[in-house]
């Protein structure tokens, strides 16, 4: 069940969801980047990839810029670990906060995989520090949030792998 820890000072944010796809299937859309770049600049955001990598792994990055709470910021992503088909981590750097990002995959049988994905969020300075405690004030609103967004994702997996089937 996703929830939320909150230490001294960063915050995390976690969450389990099975979904009926072979676990090759859940890697597959875990790792198809053109498509997440594109719905990112669908809500508005700027997306280039700062690598020269051919295929997936270890090294791509990109560097992302949107709007948020009216201001613009910038983020830069990097995939950290890449194990197929047991997943993924990506580590972000913006100017207050850093992240992780962990996506784990447990081929539950052969048509069922769980998706674990665990995301860490620590300040990087003072501006970092209030921002994340202003995100602590509405922590039960973003383990909603999360939640949410995580089984909606879950059941776009399921239903990208029934129509390729």
């Amino acid at each position: 069940m996703p929830g939320c820890v909150c230490d001294g000072v960063g915050m995390q944010f976690s969450g389990k969801e099975d979904i009926e796809a072979p676990i090759d299937a859940v890697f597959a859309e875990i790792t198809d980047f053109t498509r997440f770049e594109r719905g990112a600049m669908r809500r508005g955001a700027e997306v280039a990839r700062t690598d020269t990598l051919s295929a997936p792994g270890v090294g791509m990055g990109w560097q992302a810029r949107f709007r948020l709470r009216g201001r613009m910021r910038d983020l830069s992503l990097r995939l950290s670990e890449y194990d197929p088909p047991n997943g993924i981590v990506v580590a972000a750097e913006a100017a207050t906060i850093e992240a992780v990002m962990r996506v784990d995959l447990v081929s539950l049988s052969r048509a069922r995989t769980r998706l674990s994905v665990d995301l860490q969020i620590t300040p990087r300075n003072l501006a970092g520090r209030l921002m994340v405690q202003s995100m602590k004030l509405g922590k039960s609103s973003l383990t909603k949030r999360f939640r949410l967004r995580l089984a909606d994702y879950a059941v776009d997996v399921e239903e990208r792998n029934k129509r390729s089937a």
